[in-house]
């Protein structure tokens, strides 16, 4: 599976026909493109953000105010997720569009809706981080939001047990944004691009 992760990413033949841009787009090479600037970028804010309701925003402060570059690369963090949700939405339309989800490839379908709803759900976790009062707000309206769906009080008490922007709510959001979802899109990125391989009519020359 790695090895076909690998030559997905960094093929030995293209051909010509399919590296016009009306193939694909190479609209998933974007989105994984963007990940990984998202997850180097994030690795960096780390250095400085302090997962606590009372140093929170004054990290953020500290980095955007005292560290060089440090506006410039919470910056490129922030709208390298726009940039990622929109790029998957646009791929799984043209999927839609073209087709792509039929047999034999109805799995990889599946998989990408995964990593759809956890970019979603990545995205969703990381608003709360900065603590100020638009992430306090914006995440307390999804939680209540939450609360109309099946099960939505019992996952609500897992993500916010103490309360929104509480220390015990604060320290499980972070873990989810900077772990658990990261490597949980890894993962499936992982078994994505394996799948494409393994369905090889999807890209003629594999």
């Amino acid at each position: 599976m790695v090895s076909d992760f690998l030559k997905h990413l960094f093929p030995r033949v293209v051909l010509e026909r399919n590296l016009r841009l009306s193939y694909t787009f190479c609209l998933g090479g974007l989105a994984f493109s963007a990940f990984l600037v998202m997850l180097a970028s994030g690795m960096l804010l780390l250095v400085y953000y302090q997962p606590t309701p009372e140093r929170a925003f004054n990290s953020i402060l500290f980095l955007e105010s005292a560290v060089w570059g440090g506006k410039y690369l919470r910056s490129l963090h922030r709208l390298t997720s726009h940039f990622l949700l929109i790029l998957l939405f646009l791929h799984m339309l043209r999927v839609v569009l073209t087709g792509a989800y039929q047999r034999p490839r109805q799995l990889n379908w599946v998989i990408g809706m995964l990593l759809l709803l956890l970019c979603v759900f990545e995205a969703y976790t990381g608003y709360l981080l900065p603590m100020d009062q638009l992430a306090y707000w914006a995440t307390q309206t999804g939680m209540e939001l939450l609360l109309t769906a099946p099960f939505g009080g019992f996952v609500r008490a897992l993500l916010v047990p103490d309360g929104v922007g509480q220390p015990l709510s604060l320290l499980r959001f972070y873990a989810l944004h900077v772990v658990v979802v990261p490597l949980s899109v890894s993962l499936l990125s992982l078994l994505h691009f394996y799948r494409v391989r393994k369905n090889k009519g999807v890209l003629p020359y594999l």
